[in-house]
Parts: C-alpha cells; structure tokens; sequence
C-alpha cells in the first residue's frame, strides 16, 4: 500500500512520523484529495498562501478541527458563507478566532493584539529571562530531568500566564487542563478534547474579566476588560474570555513542542551545541530552522466556499482543504536537502510554521523570544547534554499538533 493511501488523520505510524507522507506528497503534485476523510491536501508554499489570503473562496470556519467538524449544508438558494454565519452555533469552537472570519475575524484580532503591543512583549520577555535562569536554578545538579516536566511545559503556561496577567494561584489548575494528551485538539479517534479545554478555561476567564469590570485595577486582564472594539463599542465579556482562552491554550502548547524538538536537536548534534556558543547570534536561525523541521502544527483547514480549482485541481464547494505546513516546509523547490537540519540554512526563515495573512499566529513574535531567550540560556547553563533513552521517544497522538510527550536528557551543570 502507498503511503498516500493511508488515513493521514489516524494511522499510528504517520502519526509518529509524517515525514514519508510529506515526501510523497510532494512526488504526487500539489494538490491530492486524500482517500478517507475527502480533504484536499495542500503541500506547496505558493498554494497555501494563496488559499490563507483568499478569503472570498475560503472560510476559516473548519480552522480549528478540519474534518473533525461537520459543517450543516447550505438550503436551496443559500450560500456556503451564509449557512455557516445561520448556524454557526452548531458548529465546535466556531466562536473562537481561528474560526473566524472578517469583518468579526477583523474586529476581535485587533482585541487580542492589545496583548501583544510592543510595549507588553517588553515587560514580558524581562520576565521570561528572569523565569529560564530560576527554572534552570531548579534542575542544574540534577543530572537526568525529563525536559519536558520541568523546563518546556512550565516555562511556556508561565510566560503566558505572566502575558495575560493570571493570578499565581491558579497557575497550577490550568497546568493540569493543558499539559496531557486528554487536553489534545487533533485527536485521531475524533474525541471533543479542544472543547474541553476551553469549557474549563472558560469560567475562569470569565470571573476575571467580570471582577475587572467592576474594579478595575492595573493589570494585564483590567486593560482588556476596559478595551472596546475600532467602533467604539464595548465587546460582550464572553468575546473577550474567549481571545483570553485560544491566547492561552494555544500559545503554551506549540511553543512548548518547539523548545523540546529544539533540545533533541541539542542532545543529538554535540557539535552544534559548541557551534551555537561559540557564535550565539546564530539561535535565532537555529530556532527557525527548528519551526521548518519540526512545525509544531502539522496543518491548518479552510472550506471551500464556492467551486474552485487550486492548481489545477478542481476543489468543490463544500470542500475541506488541509494546508499541511509540515510538508511546505520541506518543499523541495523552497529548501534545499529539505530532510536535513541547517542551522546555517540562508532562507530558514522561510518557513510557514505560523501561518500567513489574517490568521498568521498573533503571538510568533513571543515564540521566537521565548525560543531564543531558552536556548540562550540553557546552552550557557548546561553541558554534555544527551537522550537518555533515544528509542523510547514518541510523539502526541494529534493530526493537528506536532510535539515530542517528554524528552528525557542527561547533562551535567557548565562550570
């Protein structure tokens, strides 16, 4: 059987290891219509970012879950667009902005880039170099830590917590919503776990957002409580916990695989690791070609509004599109020796680990901060690092999310 007749979405094997059917993408053309679920699978740069700008053909509306989600068909005479804004209450997580689409998409981004101001990513990235050294503080003489336990997962729920202004004491509830596989959006036998996620995130965005309201105070949560849309107009409480809640759900999840596919690197190229100290301006190209090699989404999905043809491929309207990023980042004709790793790589900036266009991840900036300030740190703090248990690793059980479950390491503190 080829590779490309196996269920992208559930196969164990491609789970663990997409690669192969990126590869063989590539050699199939541009655009495939998988077997089981019907979604066109799109694996070039060029397509993909035509489809992300084009939102008259396209909704984002499947964003979030892909084929996870069935969108209700449209009545005699009614539209795709239509049908989605009628009954867009039936349908997951559709109120949440990956979900959306402008002119709402429009309105609630700008919201949730108060977060994100020049000014905030300051006081932020203060915090996360005082957060990297007294997380490090804590393992330095262990000798043998899962990387995962005490440095990735943490430090990321921590650097957004700080960005949203979360009370410390409920830092721990949330770890225990977000860190594990139940927790997972993506899941291959096409369980709610995003739903459930959000369901707890969102009674405690609410209490904050509305204790705010009532006595504002000088925190993070208070200026957005007060924030009101381009119009004018105050937005619904509920608006707000949910940009609150994908902000925070989704920004320590990625950048936490990030910092962990980042680390093997580390633990299997010893001479890499000297390399970066000996020229540390070089991190920053070492975390993109990182987010090249080892997205930590494997893709993002769009409904074809109307019929329309993507290279060449007729896509009916109605259709799933998958933008499978993991394999435009290896896109032969963009990168060159696309499987292998190059810290020096001239155009690994090149990736699209982040998206593009109105939906381009609102909090990369932070990422790459987050990303960088770690390996700053971590390289200069710790020495001999290696994998305690190379064939043991595995990888979460998503078609959404690419990420290592843990990464247990040796090392031993740099004198």
């Amino acid at each position: 059987m080829s590779v490309l007749e196996r269920d992208f979405f559930t196969d164990p094997e491609i789970i663990q290891d997409p690669t192969p059917y990126y590869r063989a993408l590539h050699e199939r053309g541009p655009v495939m219509r998988e077997p089981h679920k019907g979604v066109f699978m799109l694996s070039r740069s060029d397509d993909i970012l035509t489809v992300y700008a084009d939102k008259e053909r396209f909704s984002a509306i499947v964003g979030p879950l892909g084929p996870l989600i069935s969108v209700p068909e449209p009545s005699e005479g009614e539209s795709w667009a239509e049908v989605i804004e009628r009954r867009r209450s039936e349908i997951p997580l559709s109120d949440y902005l990956p979900a959306l689409d402008p002119p709402k998409h429009t309105r609630h981004r700008a919201l949730a880039g108060r977060f994100f101001a020049p000014n905030r990513l300051k006081q932020n990235e203060d915090f996360i170099l005082t957060l990297a050294d007294r997380l490090i503080d804590e393992f330095a003489d262990r000798g043998e830590v899962d990387f995962s336990a005490v440095y990735a997962k943490p430090f990321t729920l921590l650097v957004i917590a700080d960005l949203l202004g979360v009370p410390r004491e409920d830092h721990e509830t949330f770890r225990g919503w977000l860190g594990g596989e139940s927790a997972m959006v993506g899941d291959p036998q096409g369980g709610p776990a995003g739903d459930e996620v959000f369901a707890n995130l969102e009674p405690y965005f609410t209490a904050y957002i509305e204790q705010r309201r009532a006595s504002s105070g000088d925190d993070m949560l208070s200026r957005l409580a007060s924030a009101r849309f381009s119009d004018g107009a105050l937005p619904e409480v509920v608006d707000i916990v949910r940009i609150a809640s994908i902000i925070f759900a989704a920004g320590q999840e990625t950048t936490a695989r990030l910092l962990l596919a980042g680390m093997r690197v580390l633990c299997e190229q010893p001479s890499l690791v000297e390399e970066l100290r000996s020229e540390p301006g070089l991190i920053p190209n070492f975390v993109e070609e990182c987010l090249r090699l080892e997205s930590p989404i494997k893709g993002s999905f769009r409904l074809a509004l109307h019929d329309t043809t993507i290279s060449g491929v007729d896509v009916p309207a109605g259709s799933i599109t998958m933008a499978v990023i993991g394999a435009a980042n290896r896109d032969p004709r963009v990168f060159e020796n696309p499987d292998v790793f190059d810290a020096r790589r001239s155009n690994a900036r090149s990736n699209i680990a982040f998206g593009h266009g109105e939906h381009f991840c609102i909090g990369a900036s932070l990422a790459r901060v987050e990303a960088r300030i770690s390996f700053e740190r971590l390289l200069a703090r710790l020495d001999g690092m290696q994998l305690l248990n190379p064939g043991a690793l595995s990888y979460i059980e998503s078609f959404i999310v690419r990420g290592l479950n843990d990464l247990p390491m040796r090392f031993r503190r740099r004198s």
